[in-house]
């Protein structure tokens, strides 16, 4: 593959342009010398792009996959070294499931005491959003008078 265009690269490593110059603004790729007037990208550039795209598309974040790519540059890295990276990213993720089943639980929750129908006094989902108490529910319906205690539900 001869040197490339930033569109080209962008194209040849699945990307758009704005995100080639993305990873650039983040210090993920340097931004190549200028050829005839343009930027001239190489091949290893093209996939250093692709391999940034990869880590992106599983999760990592920016300074994750600065850290993956210093990994993949240095000769004495050992597999075990990316593991541990990948392992500290799925124990994350597995945090993250979990927080958004518990958030999901408050909304089915907050779903099942809303009446569905009537005016904005009686819903007890816009309530429980003024009162900052959406991981809160209702034990029947709490009106603004206060008539029925709210019980907490803790989301982490």
């Amino acid at each position: 593959m001869p040197a490339l265009t930033i569109g080209r690269a962008a194209r040849a490593a699945g990307v758009k342009i704005e995100t080639v110059r993305f990873y650039e603004r983040r210090g993920l790729v340097a931004q190549p010398p200028k050829g005839d007037g343009y930027r001239v990208y190489s091949p290893e550039l093209v996939a250093r792009i692709r391999f940034i795209k990869e880590a992106q598309r599983i999760g990592f974040s920016p300074s994750e996959i600065r850290e993956l790519l210093m990994l993949r540059a240095d000769p004495s890295t050992d597999c075990s070294d990316v593991r541990r990276e990948a392992m500290a990213k799925l124990e994350e993720v597995g945090r993250k499931i979990e927080q958004l089943r518990q958030i999901g639980a408050a909304l089915e929750t907050l779903i099942a005491a809303c009446p569905g129908r009537g005016g904005l006094q009686a819903c007890s989902i816009m309530d429980a959003l003024i009162q900052g108490s959406s991981t809160q529910i209702g034990e029947g319906h709490r009106a603004r008078s206060g008539r029925d205690s709210v019980a907490q539900l803790s989301i982490g």
